[in-house]
């Protein structure tokens, strides 16, 4: 059966280095970053500006899922609130396959540290240091499993991520 891996953590804890891995480490497989969806100049989170994103995001996810040449698909965004994985995922139910949901989560030290690398090298504007620290508590509320990459490298969480989806096989 397709597997649906949805990874969601905050800014700079590492989702979109370790989907790239996992995409190298699972195969047939896709990847999709919600942030692709989002890249838009200018940048304006409005309603009708969200609704597209979402039915974007839906779309590509159900047509991979759809495609006979993969058994992965792999999405990774922010995703801080239960009711936008219900957002993506409610329009999939006409589709077979299981679903992951994995939080990358950390200790602040560790994602400030992480955070502070990335605006040193231009990667991150300073202002973002703050917001994503005040949302990773958030991470430990929602019902997913949380995946401790605090210590890991994302080699490392990478290859705890498939021992979770293919704990089954």
């Amino acid at each position: 059966m397709k597997k649906l891996i949805i990874i969601n953590g905050t800014m700079g804890v590492g989702k979109s280095t370790v989907c790239s891995i996992l995409l190298d480490k699972l195969e047939p497989s896709v990847y999709l970053d919600g942030d692709w969806c989002w890249n838009m100049n200018p940048f304006i989170v409005s309603e009708e500006n969200k609704a597209m994103v979402i039915s974007n995001i839906t779309h590509l996810l159900k047509s991979y899922l759809n495609n006979s040449g993969y058994q992965y698909v792999i999405f990774c965004w922010v995703i801080h609130q239960e009711d936008i994985f219900d957002l993506i995922v409610k329009p999939l139910q006409e589709v077979e396959f299981e679903l992951y949901k994995i939080s990358l989560v950390c200790s602040e030290s560790a994602l400030r540290n992480r955070l502070e690398i990335d605006v040193q090298k231009g990667l991150r504007s300073a202002d973002l240091i703050d917001r994503s620290l005040q949302r990773l508590a958030l991470y430990e509320k929602m019902d997913t499993i949380k995946l401790d990459v605090s210590t890991l490298t994302p080699q490392q969480a990478a290859m705890e991520i498939i021992k979770i989806v293919q704990e089954d096989v």
